[in-house]
């Protein structure tokens, strides 16, 4: 199958890697040093799904029609990135591999004949320099569909699925919200400059994600979305973030953190675009539970301080240490 991967960051990068060795003809899009290491050298795959080189065609757009897309760039690139590709992309079923709530929502006049999908990964993944994609945990990818038919979806599984572990969510808000809870680790790192596992090895710090995962399901539940569709969120955690004091509840995001993750150090995506110098896309995260919360009456002070916070990291390039960190998140 011909597929379009575009994107080839973290998630991009892996699966355009994967579904090449599994012999998919894949290309890709990418940009500046990106594009001219994947174009010289080819894109290099380690870490959890093992070593693999995958020499690709590589362009700024997609220059003809693939058989299945995957559009893998930031949310707030998104937009941008589907008018870019329109032309190639009509008709064809895209794959929104994105955080946030908006996802393929967001590309339907972007790709009005499209059938979309969203996606949610649980895979672990780093781009930290050009040409090479380091998977530091694996893990499931959910699917489930915006404007596509259920046929398309169960093609999209299969072929995904034949690289990676990936199912199926009968719901895409419920999918993204999930996704949303889980991606407030993001910020430990962010602010803080190291690894998930060392940044939560602060027990203050791990306790402000835990409040801010608290505030993004108590906003989710009021705007009637049922969390559902992630491995990584089970009901037992919900119940924790939500009901629990901050320290224990921070402990046990902590425990599941350490348990998955293993030893690696995850900076997670958030860190990686400060990293590069990039825009982050905690706009799209804690800033869209900011802003679901203040249209439901449900109060977000963390997710609002993390979003400050890591905009200040942007600017000013001052990480602070992990209980520093935490006391400025907690207020």
């Amino acid at each position: 199958m011909r597929i379009g991967v575009i994107g080839a960051g973290a998630l991009g990068g892996t699966f355009a890697a994967l579904l090449d060795r599994a012999g998919h003809e894949v290309v890709v899009t990418a940009r500046g040093d990106q594009l001219a290491a994947i174009r010289s050298g080819g894109l290099r795959l380690d870490g959890g799904y093992g070593e693999w080189t995958a020499r690709l065609r590589a362009d700024e757009t997609l220059r003809e029609a693939p058989d299945l897309a995957l559009l893998a760039v930031k949310a707030q690139d998104a937009a941008a990135a589907a008018a870019q590709n329109a032309a190639a992309l009509a008709g064809v079923p895209v794959v929104v591999v994105q955080n946030g709530v908006r996802g393929p929502q967001a590309l339907r006049e972007a790709l009005p004949t499209s059938p979309l999908l969203g996606a949610a990964s649980m895979i672990a993944a780093s781009y930290l320099s050009p040409g090479v994609v380091t998977v530091t945990a694996r893990g499931t990818t959910v699917l489930a569909r915006e404007t596509a038919s259920e046929a398309d979806l169960r093609s999209a599984v299969a072929v995904l699925g034949g690289v990676a572990a990936v199912r199926s969510a009968p719901d895409l808000a419920g999918l993204q919200w999930s996704k949303l809870v889980v991606n407030q680790l993001n910020a430990a790192p962010a602010v803080t400059g190291v690894g998930l596992q060392e940044a939560l090895g602060s027990p203050r710090l791990a306790a402000a994600v835990a409040a801010a995962m608290r505030e993004t399901v108590r906003v989710a539940r009021a705007d009637g979305v049922r969390l559902e569709g992630l491995p990584a969120l089970t009901p037992a955690l919900i119940r924790a973030v939500d009901r629990l004091p901050l320290a224990i509840a921070g402990r046990i995001v902590r425990r599941g953190v350490l348990a998955r993750m293993g030893a690696v150090p995850n900076p997670g995506s958030t860190l990686q675009s400060i990293r590069r110098g990039r825009p982050s896309e905690i706009d799209h995260l804690s800033g869209a539970v900011v802003e679901a919360g203040a249209r439901l009456d449900v109060p977000t002070p963390v997710n609002a301080r993390i979003v400050a916070l890591v905009h200040e990291v942007e600017s000013t390039g001052a990480f602070l240490p992990p209980d520093e960190a935490a006391r400025r998140l907690l207020g």
